[in-house]
């Protein structure tokens, strides 16, 4: 069943997870105050799906600038004059597609991004969905010994392995420039167990493409309880599946959710463009001043 709000029908697509909101136009210079019911379904619903939108570059830019400061991807092009939009193009010659792997969006940064915006612009015949996976559901499947136990860790994040020669993401694509690692990636350490700054809800902040380890535990240490952890952050009743169309957006907030982009259309094209919104600088002070008072 849909639900209005003052300007927004609201319709969940599945249990876990995802809604779909209908009546608005994205292109349009939106009120504060949609911007915030989208924010607020945005953190409610942890990921978000608009259909028949037509968007420029710059006014998806626009779009995303609403929510925060705008990503510049350090190993992915963006287009020319718009540094900030990523076009994540797999042709019909292409045998590997971009984002083909369970991962959460920049968790390999010392500031990772709060939410990515993903407008399909060519879609194939068939195939080309995206998985979407609850981790706030998957860290409330968790027994409260496990629970207790994450709570003390903390991860070390880093692109070296994804973006290195034999990495998925670094292989050659023909209409995307993407440069390696060449080990210059760096390391960075986030909770394993991350607290949503907007909603209080808890989620699990690891992700088999960027976490490499555990702080101060050794690979090898690392790896059964890693395996344990992205084998249970995918189970299906965590999960739900968006068909594109074109003029789709799907809207995910990074914090919360795994997505994981299929590679199921041999010989066909696939052309989106992404932007990613990083956390105002007002909610990383905000978010210090948690950690000093947790401290």
């Amino acid at each position: 069943m849909a639900v209005k709000t003052q300007s927004l029908t609201i319709r969940r697509v599945a249990g876990a997870l995802g809604a779909e909101i209908g009546g608005v136009d994205l292109s349009a210079d939106l009120s504060d105050a949609v911007i915030a019911e989208i924010r607020q379904a945005l953190v409610e619903h942890q990921v978000i799906f608009f259909r028949d939108q037509a968007l420029t570059p710059a006014q998806q830019v626009r779009f995303g600038a609403r929510f925060g400061p705008l990503n510049i991807h350090p190993y992915v092009a963006g287009m020319a004059g718009h540094p900030e939009v990523m076009e994540i193009i797999k042709e019909p010659e292409d045998r590997t597609n971009f984002g083909g792997g369970w991962h959460s969006d920049m968790s390999f940064l010392e500031t990772p991004a709060i939410g990515s915006i993903l407008y399909g612009l060519e879609i194939p015949e068939y195939g080309g969905d995206t998985l979407f996976a609850s981790q706030a559901a998957a860290y409330d499947a968790l027994s409260p010994g496990l629970k207790a136990t994450l709570e003390g860790l903390r991860a070390v994040h880093s692109a070296g392995r994804e973006y290195s020669a034999g990495g998925h993401s670094a292989q050659k694509r023909k209409s995307m420039s993407v440069v390696e690692a060449e080990g210059a990636a760096g390391e960075f350490v986030h909770p394993v167990v991350l607290t949503h700054p907007e909603s209080g809800r808890k989620a699990l902040y690891v992700n088999p493409a960027f976490t490499m380890r555990f702080e101060g535990w050794s690979r090898r240490e690392s790896k059964p309880l890693l395996d344990f952890l992205f084998e249970h952050a995918r189970y299906e009743a965590f999960t739900c599946r968006f068909a594109w169309a074109p003029g789709s957006v799907a809207f995910w907030d990074n914090r919360q959710v795994w997505h994981f982009a299929l590679n199921d259309y041999p010989g066909q094209r696939r052309h989106m463009r992404r932007v990613t919104v990083d956390p105002r600088p007002s909610e990383l002070a905000r978010a210090g001043a948690k950690a000093a008072t947790a401290i």
